[in-house]
């Protein structure tokens, strides 16, 4: 009888034994708990590729559907058919500090803030301060931003662009101009 409670004794300790030798990585136990799956790996390239598609999904939201999917694809679609992402659950922020919000642009592609001149206005941004200088009399509306021709390349399409920009730029300049005057 002593045998039976010693082999009984002996088979439990060697359950709890291999339990613990095989519980392995608690973290990724803990964190599928908390999340309710079990997350899959999640690079800096992935998010970099889908914000930089999509720049008014929040990051947040963006790496939770990734940790979900594990797909740059499979979340794009997800975004392109509904036009949104869900947003994150609670325990998501137990395991993953919140994203600070910063500018984000294409250009911008390792994601730091885009620092601008603090007193940059559109006519230095554009540089279109020769045109200033040199054109006092005001747009007329037709011309302002009015439909244009297709043009047959590229480069001139582009032309055709910036100068209907600047042409609204200035127009809007010319109108902020006069209501300051007659405010005055």
């Amino acid at each position: 009888m002593a045998e039976i409670i010693n082999v009984i004794v002996a088979f439990v300790v060697i359950i709890f034994i291999f339990r613990w030798a095989t519980s392995g990585s608690n973290t990724d136990r803990t964190a599928a708990d908390t999340l309710g799956f079990r997350p899959k790996n999640v690079s800096q390239e992935m998010l970099d590729t889908i914000s930089n598609m999509f720049p008014d999904i929040p990051l947040d939201n963006i790496r939770y559907d990734l940790l979900r999917t594990g797909s740059v694809e499979l979340t794009t679609n997800r975004i392109l058919e509904r036009g949104y992402l869900d947003a994150p659950p609670p325990s998501y922020y137990q395991l993953y500090s919140r994203e600070p919000t910063r500018p984000r642009s294409p250009a911008n592609t390792n994601n730091a803030p885009v620092l601008l001149k603090a007193k940059e206005n559109l006519i230095e941004r554009f540089d279109l301060q020769h045109l200033v200088d040199a054109n006092t009399e005001p747009i007329p509306d037709s011309e302002i931003g009015g439909r244009s021709v297709w043009e047959d390349t590229p480069e001139k399409r582009e032309a055709s662009l910036k100068e209907r920009k600047a042409k609204m730029i200035l127009a809007a300049r010319q109108r902020m101009l006069a209501a300051q005057k007659n405010e005055t």
